[in-house]
C-alpha cells in the first residue's frame, strides 16, 4: 500500500484526502532527514529525536514509524528534490501548520548544540518551498532556539 501511495507523490494529479493524510508522515521525514543530512551526518541523537517528532505529530505506533523512516530515508536517497514533498504538505496544511513543521526542523538542526550553515541553507529552502515567509522563518529560528535553551 506504502508504494503505491508513494507513486501517487509523483503524479501531478491531486490525491484524495485520505492518500494525502497517509502520505504527510512520509512528506515530513523526508524533509526531516533532508536537515539531517545536511551537514552529511546524521548522528543517532537526530535519528531518536526524527522518530520521536514523527510518533508524536502523527500519533504513530513505533512500528509505524520505522516503516516512515525506512521508506523516507530510500526516498531520500533517490530524490533529486523536495518539491513533491513540499506540495503534499503545502496542499493539506494551513500556513500556521507548515511554520510549526519548520520550528521542529529548525530544532532538529539545534539538537546537536551546533548549527552548520548547510543545515540553515536547506531549512531555508524548505521553508521557501512550504511558502513560509522569511519573517516566519526567522520567528521559527528564534522559537527553536527559545525552545532548545537549557
Amino acid at each position: 500500500m506504502l508504494s503505491q501511495l508513494l507513486a501517487r507523490l509523483k503524479e501531478p494529479l491531486a490525491n484524495s484526502e485520505a492518500e494525502t493524510a497517509a502520505l504527510l508522515p512520509l512528506a515530513a521525514a523526508v524533509l526531516y532527514l533532508e536537515v539531517a543530512w545536511a551537514d552529511h551526518d546524521i548522528a543517532d541523537e537526530e535519528m531518536q529525536l526524527i522518530r520521536r517528532t514523527l510518533s508524536e505529530q502523527f500519533d504513530l505506533t513505533a512500528e509505524e514509524v520505522d516503516v516512515i523512516v525506512s521508506e523516507s530515508k530510500e526516498q531520500h536517497d533517490a530524490s533529486v528534490g523536495l518539491y513533491r514533498f513540499t506540495r503534499t504538505i503545502t496542499e493539506a496544511w494551513d500556513e500556521e501548520t507548515r511554520f510549526q513543521l519548520v520550528v521542529r526542523l529548525w530544532g532538529l538542526a539545534l539538537s546537536d548544540d551546533e548549527l552548520h550553515s548547510f543545515e540553515e541553507h536547506t531549512i531555508r529552502k524548505i521553508a521557501e518551498l512550504l511558502y513560509v515567509s522569511h519573517s516566519r522563518f526567522i520567528e521559527a529560528k528564534l522559537i527553536a532556539k527559545r525552545d532548545a535553551a537549557p
